[in-house]
């Protein structure tokens, strides 16, 4: 069975990621669960840069309750990579991202993946409705099906 395409153009956001010695596992390429670290990173700079988030004294956190990824090509140390994010569900509490690695300059993707976010309060760790210049930078970077 053939994995889905993931193609550049599919993405509405990209962040730059360059990798580092450390990454690269026995192997010689980036062990999987770092590919985790590059999605979590992506999200995290678009919700501070663009959405407003207060990492260190917002009333809002995000929690991430649900992640996988789906490999295709390695990447190893010191290739120059670019994490594409969109939202494929944007709720009134929660978004599921979806991701995908590229090397730079190239359109198809090493890896693709996705993860849930619940945004809940700081204190009392319940969700509450994503705050709206959150959601406004969100929406921004959701795809139809």
């Amino acid at each position: 069975m053939s994995q889905p395409q993931h193609l550049r153009v599919d993405y509405r956001h990209f962040q730059p990621i360059t990798t580092r010695w450390h990454d690269n596992d026995i192997y010689g390429h980036v062990n999987n669960v770092v590919y985790y670290g590059y999605f979590d990173s992506a999200v995290n700079t678009y919700l501070i840069e663009q959405g407003g988030l207060d990492i260190h004294d917002g009333n809002v956190v995000g929690f991430v309750v649900s992640s996988s990824c789906d490999y295709f090509a390695s990447i190893a140390f010191p290739d120059r990579i670019e994490v594409g994010l969109r939202v494929g569900k944007l709720g009134n509490s929660s978004v599921q991202y979806e991701l995908a690695i590229f090397k730079q300059g190239e359109d198809e993707a090493c890896a693709a993946g996705r993860f849930v976010h619940v945004f809940v309060d700081r204190e009392s760790n319940r969700p509450v409705p994503i705050p709206e210049q959150l959601r406004a930078a969100l929406a921004e970077l959701v795809v139809e099906g």
